[in-house]
């Protein structure tokens, strides 16, 4: 049986359950209970603490899990990052006082405080600089006015914690990071359970990113038009009923829905339809 770790609470718990149930897995809690066993799948899913997943992957007592690159990295542990999940995006920075004029290579006899002391030790260490680490379990922003740090290294996620603090970001992110399904290194992936676990979250993961866009267009338009949408291999297009149009099918990236969406217009396609997808195989 395939053993996979997931968060127990917070915003990686909420998008982990998500990303898990759209793949076709079940592991609803009906109250708080620490496993849920997907029978007809044969997984078992437990529910940890995100902080404590890679240390129980690493040891094999589990075969997977969902965790933060952020918390991953803090832990030493050598774990292979199988698949980004694209939720849970944040950065790990520096954070000073409004008025405190410092940037990260000038932080020498500093105290820093942090809930994340192995990858801010790492950062200072690249930087050659000596400061001193004040090790926190969280709520690092007050530390600053209750006087125990003058500055903080923290994941930053909108940032509005850090204003409300009356704290700017100071330098370029540490780490950028996000939700991502980790396993042991050596044969990771081996095995038809943990495979196919890994094929259906990547399939929900990509189709989150893409979207299809179907048109029609002028036959003389169609270099153009699939000059703009390309899709991922070639876009598909079959001819109308009407002569000299066309029908044209491709997969876009979302992001640039909006803009391929005007540059159709302006040339002249109709009946431009964008529709969500579910899964996919790429």
């Amino acid at each position: 049986m395939l053993q996979v770790a997931l968060p127990n609470k917070g915003a990686l718990a909420d998008g982990a359950i998500d990303l898990i149930r759209s793949a076709g897995y079940h592991c609803k809690r009906s109250g708080r209970e620490l496993t849920v066993r997907d029978v007809s799948n044969d997984v078992r899913f437990l529910f940890l603490r995100p902080r404590d997943i890679a240390t129980y992957v690493n040891d094999g007592t589990l075969d997977l899990g969902i965790t933060g690159r952020d918390m991953l990295f803090d832990s030493g542990m050598d774990l292979v990052e199988l698949l980004a999940l694209g939720f849970g995006r944040a950065h790990f920075a520096y954070a000073a006082p409004r008025d405190f004029e410092v940037t990260p290579d000038a932080l020498g006899g500093l105290r820093i405080a942090t809930s994340y002391t192995r990858l801010l030790r790492h950062d200072l260490q690249r930087r050659g600089i000596k400061a001193r680490v004040v090790p926190l379990d969280g709520a690092v922003e007050i530390s600053i006015q209750l006087g125990v740090a003058d500055l903080i290294a923290d994941v930053v996620q909108t940032g509005r914690t850090l204003e409300d603090a009356g704290l700017k970001r100071i330098g370029k992110p540490i780490l950028e990071t996000e939700a991502i399904l980790v396993a042991r290194g050596g044969g990771a992936t081996v095995g038809n359970t943990v495979g196919l676990f890994v094929k259906r979250l990547k399939g929900i993961t990509v189709a989150r990113e893409f979207v299809m866009i179907e048109y029609d267009c002028a036959e003389s338009c169609v270099e153009a038009a699939c000059a703009i949408t390309p899709g991922i291999e070639s876009p598909t297009v079959a001819p109308l009923s009407k002569p000299g149009w066309v029908a044209i099918k491709a997969m876009a990236r979302r992001r640039d829905t909006n803009r391929i969406l005007d540059a159709l217009e302006e040339l002249g396609a109709k009946g431009v339809l964008v529709t969500r997808i579910e899964t996919c195989r790429i």
